[in-house]
């Protein structure tokens, strides 16, 4: 059995995506900051319909602490799967954004995705299996007033995306992106209206969460064993 670590796996896409992959047979790390009880509820969940999931809890933006609970799990048996979906919004127009809102986005992102995924890196590439997968935005791509923290964040994960994946090609290891749009979490009901979505999605409607976990687990699969270096977007026809 594989394991595989989702980073904010207690959030609305997180949950998707740690159900998906304990659907497809790995034991699931569900990694929590401050929502431990919505991770164990998850757990639980999980149990419940037959699969292997347990949670574990640190700050990503903390090294010593990501060192620390993360290194006794990769001691007899690589984490071969790593889903970097930790993430923050704090939002505000760039004039009268606040440092501290700046490093806080940036650190969530960036920071926890080096943080984890060096953590687990060499006992991954001594397996000669792995696969990466970073939960990155449309924003990213395209730009969102009030999100210039946010975009450059996921911005800089896409690149560290693309750069790792040629690091790591030759060892059976893949690291992919995959970029939501409108995703219907209560994140997203907070920031768009019913009318907001019909008018920016060709779709017209938010994707879910399950459809994002879809496109993850089939990235985190054998199937996808030569796909690495994207960045897929994921938004119904935004771009």
């Amino acid at each position: 059995m594989k394991k595989a670590l989702v980073t904010g796996g207690s959030g609305g896409i997180g949950a998707a995506i740690c159900q998906r992959l304990a659907a497809d047979g790995c034991h699931v790390y569900i990694h929590a900051n401050r929502g431990r009880d919505t991770a164990q509820a998850l757990a639980a969940r999980i149990h419940a319909d037959g699969g292997s999931a347990e949670v574990v809890v640190f700050d990503v933006t903390d090294s010593q602490a990501v060192a620390d609970a993360l290194t006794p799990l990769i001691e007899h048996q690589p984490i071969q799967i790593l889903v970097n979906n930790a993430g923050i919004h704090d939002d505000a127009v760039f004039p009268g954004m606040r440092a501290e809102q700046w490093h806080r986005v940036i650190d969530v992102s960036v920071n926890g995705f080096f943080n984890v995924t060096h953590t687990l890196m060499m006992p991954m590439i001594r397996s000669r299996w792995g696969r990466i997968v970073n939960v990155s935005s449309i924003a990213a791509l395209a730009g969102n007033r009030g999100q210039v923290n946010y975009s450059a964040a996921k911005g800089a994960l896409n690149s560290a995306t693309k750069s790792l994946a040629q690091e790591v090609a030759s060892r059976g290891i893949t690291v992919n992106a995959v970029a939501p749009g409108i995703i219907d979490t209560a994140m997203s009901a907070s920031a768009f209206d019913t009318h907001d979505i019909t008018r920016m999605v060709p779709m017209k409607r938010a994707g879910t969460p399950h459809e994002v976990a879809d496109l993850v687990g089939f990235l985190a699969s054998d199937q996808a064993a030569y796909i690495t270096g994207q960045i897929i977007s994921i938004n119904g026809g935004m771009l």
